[in-house]
């Protein structure tokens, strides 16, 4: 069986009042298969429908920019993050 991508998760942008109550400030970097403890549960929570589709090889509609985000659900501090397959070895 084929080994899942790893999702590469970067905060590319802040938008609302408030810092990040868990200190993630843009241009923070996670990796889904390694940093899942590391990202804010609130974040992971928003995001984990789009990972899930992209580890099992679906698609999403990319954003006017051509890119895949989603944002935290935190109204005061409203965290921006892009999604991007990493590709494995076998890719390669």
């Amino acid at each position: 069986m084929a080994q899942k991508p790893d999702i590469r998760i970067t905060l590319v942008e802040r938008k609302g009042s408030r810092g990040c109550h868990r200190g993630h400030r843009v241009g923070d970097v996670f990796y889904y298969n390694r940093d899942r403890g590391r990202l804010c549960p609130m974040a992971l929570h928003s995001g984990f429908p789009y990972i899930d589709i992209l580890r099992y090889g679906g698609t999403l509609p990319p954003g006017a920019d051509g890119t895949v985000k989603f944002c935290c659900p935190d109204a005061d501090t409203i965290n921006v993050f892009k999604l991007e397959v990493v590709p494995t070895a076998e890719d390669a």
